[in-house]
């Protein structure tokens, strides 16, 4: 529905100062310059449904083809102007651009679900193609794509960045390669250094835009082959951590320290000013020592003493009794002996208590792989897409057992170790981690384990005694202690099997 102008450059209503205003042969007009319409005297001032029309239109050099790959329509209205592009969501709802002005909406789906997760990641099967990439917007992936013709998405917003990508996060590291296209602007750096840490630094690329703010203003200036070779000149993603200045070093000195969380016990946490973030710990011990319930012990102390999330891989352990042992240290009780009369409702009431909330304490029990990029990738996820400060591992060595040979398993315990410590600087969280050790006091596998923790802690215990309390008393040994710089004896600790609980003893076997 159209109609003819029949007067133009006339003062316009809303805008006196302006000259932009036209009316048509029908009685409407409207202003170019304040983007006003104006319905004719004898029409009803509200739009019905039915006056809407939906298309698939070019804009701002996005074509008529790319918008309908995606399923973005153009609503135009009564007067065929178009006034609104709605950019589907795979779960059907819609994100709404106003065209006359900056704004944004969203349209729920008939399930009442807003927009969630990535832009476009229905429209290509993850393991077909080789590259994906991300943008900062939606109309920014559809140029891009209009350019690449290959797999491009876009988050909802950059703040929103890392919470949309780690929604499909599987989807996307199945591609050998995630290119971060972000806005050349503070947010949009911002954004891609959290998304980068979503992957494997091998596997992200960046895009940096120089002369403009995003993919869309390139293509708007006629200038596809730019970007295109931007794109396809992508450097490996690489953090700003070079620092050279006076300025920067007192920015890093007079930033507030770290302060370590506690150890259970006084002594060891005297010797080593306690756990913190960049660190890694490394447990040993002979087999049957009592290293997991130790492990469980530091884990239900994280949950009681800070307000972090944790992250528990046991990989010989089931996640009952996982949960069993964390109540049972709760209660004082050893909750998984079939007669300690405990009800389920106990011990779930007792595990709330010490966890607080939902999606605090994430369990990762079982793997079946023996690929040690399986194990490296479940805990980049853990601290990068949900949070945790705190990663316990239990135990190293059994992530690469299903292996062919002692040399495959060394050089796999090798990279596992060395790209875990690495990850631990780049992510800023703590690891403890477990190892057994042979006869000589070695960790078992590969010594590497050993060489790159910032601390390690040998267990040692007498399990042949016939003195109940020597057999169930562990001597602690610091071995290694890079900040704290003590060691040697670190404190002896007592488990009591009637209570579940470990506590420290003094020179003379009493509780500390």
């Amino acid at each position: 529905m159209t109609s003819k102008i029949v007067d133009r450059h006339i003062q316009c209503p809303s805008c006196p100062s302006s000259d932009a205003y036209c009316t048509y042969e029908d009685g409407h007009g409207y202003c170019f310059s304040c983007q006003t319409y104006f319905p004719p005297p004898h029409k009803e001032t509200l739009l019905t449904d039915e006056t809407y029309t939906y298309e698939y239109l070019p804009w701002r050099g996005v074509s008529k083809e790319t918008m309908a790959f995606f399923d973005c329509k153009t609503k135009i209205d009564g007067e065929g102007r178009p006034i609104e592009i709605g950019y589907k969501y795979p779960n059907g709802s819609y994100k709404i651009r106003n065209l006359n002005r900056k704004d944004f909406r969203t349209v729920n789906n008939g399930e009442g679900e807003a927009p969630v997760g990535l832009f476009g990641f229905d429209k290509f099967e993850a393991g077909t193609y080789k590259y994906l990439t991300i943008t900062e917007g939606e109309l920014d992936a559809l140029s891009l794509y209009q350019v690449l013709k290959a797999p491009v998405v876009s988050v909802r917003s950059s703040s929103s960045a890392a919470r949309d990508v780690s929604l499909v996060r599987s989807w996307a590291n199945a591609f050998e390669r995630v290119y971060l296209c972000f806005d050349n602007d503070t947010p949009g750096r911002e954004a891609t250094q959290q998304v980068a840490k979503l992957f494997d630094f091998n596997k992200v690329y960046e895009v940096k835009l120089q002369r403009r703010k995003d993919a869309n203003e390139y293509l708007q200036a006629g200038e596809a082959e730019e970007l295109r070779n931007i794109w396809w000149t992508s450097k490996r993603y690489l953090p700003a951590n070079i620092i050279s200045s006076f300025e920067e070093f007192k920015r890093i000195l007079t930033e507030t320290p770290k302060e370590g969380v506690t150890y259970p016990f006084p002594t060891l946490s005297k010797m080593t000013y306690g756990l913190r973030t960049s660190e890694s710990v490394l447990i040993t011990a002979q087999e049957g020592v009592g290293k997991t319930e130790l492990m469980h012990t530091l884990e239900h102390h994280l949950l009681e003493k800070t307000n972090d999330n944790v992250g528990a891989i046991f990989m010989e352990e089931p996640n009952r009794r996982h949960l069993q042992s964390l109540a049972g240290i709760q209660l004082h009780s050893p909750v998984h002996l079939p007669d300690s009369g405990r009800s389920d409702a106990e011990l779930l009431s007792a595990l709330q208590k010490v966890i607080g909330k939902d999606e605090r304490l994430f369990i990762y029990s079982h793997f079946g792989s023996d690929d040690p990029d399986v194990l490296l990738d479940t805990i980049r996820f853990l601290v990068s897409a949900c949070g945790c400060k705190y990663i316990l591992l239990d135990h190293i060595t059994m992530a690469v057992t299903g292996l062919a040979g002692e040399r495959d398993e060394r050089r796999a315990l090798d990279y596992i170790s060395t790209r875990l410590e690495m990850m631990v600087v780049e992510l800023d969280f703590c690891l403890i981690v477990v190892s057994h050790v042979n006869d000589d006091g070695l960790t078992r596998g590969s010594r590497n384990i050993a060489k790159v923790a910032n601390t390690r802690i040998d267990l040692k215990r007498n399990l042949m005694s016939n003195d109940p309390v020597e057999q169930n008393t562990t001597d602690l040994f610091l071995t290694k202690n890079r900040f704290g710089m003590k060691t040697g004896h670190a404190g002896r600790i007592y488990f009591d099997q009637d209570l579940y609980h470990y506590r420290e003893l003094g020179n003379d076997n009493v509780a500390a």
